[in-house]
């Protein structure tokens, strides 16, 4: 088994943040988005694709896509569960992190991928559409602090995959220039206890 990573790219490092959650080492050959790797015919065999991560299981299966990663160590180590438990929890996780990926991380990809400098080599910038996922991204924030009001964690009193997609997109918000508005503080409040965690540092 190995894992093809990204470095400081947001989706590997969801994967690595559900690793250590479970207390699971996977050998990583690490690719250099910043040289262009992803796009190498080497890697363009694994992932046709050519995004990162990618997991090879020792038959020779690829499975990439970061929650589908996930999904199939969730299978090999379901303790502590972090898809949640029971058919409601599990529910509500579902539909939180699909909320954050769809309107946060997407948004927040946007503004990096169509305004960041560092971008113009790898992407058609429309920095039009850039400004426009500004405040879509900064929408969703205000949400998940109104929801965070009154639980601990974004789907609800246990830590799951919707809290590692929301850190992973708080997070990107510094190199796409966003910042969490100050008067959002239960989003503050929640940013800082699952920065805590040691996973977080993964």
């Amino acid at each position: 088994m190995k894992l093809y990573d990204g470095g400081r790219a947001p989706n590997p490092r969801r994967v690595r943040i559900f690793l250590a959650e479970k207390g699971l080492s996977v050998p990583m050959e690490p690719v250099n988005l910043g040289a262009l790797e992803h796009k190498t015919a080497a890697y363009t065999a694994i992932n046709p694709l050519q995004r990162v991560p990618a997991l090879v299981l020792d038959d020779g299966t690829v499975i990439t896509e970061s929650m589908a990663i996930c999904r199939y160590f969730e299978g090999l180590r379901p303790e502590p569960p972090l898809f949640g438990r029971g058919g409601r929890e599990e529910a509500l996780v579902e539909m939180w992190n699909r909320r954050i990926e769809l309107n946060l991380y997407e948004a927040v990809s946007a503004v990096f991928r169509h305004l960041h400098p560092a971008m113009r080599e790898m992407e058609n910038q429309i920095p039009e559409w850039g400004e426009a996922n500004k405040p879509r991204a900064i929408a969703l924030l205000a949400l998940l602090d109104r929801e965070l009001a009154d639980r601990p964690y974004l789907a609800g009193e246990h830590y799951s995959v919707a809290d590692i997609t929301g850190l992973v997109a708080v997070d990107f918000m510094k190199p796409a220039k966003l910042e969490v508005p100050e008067e959002f503080a239960n989003l503050r409040r929640w940013h800082a206890q699952v920065t805590a965690r040691p996973s977080a540092k993964a």
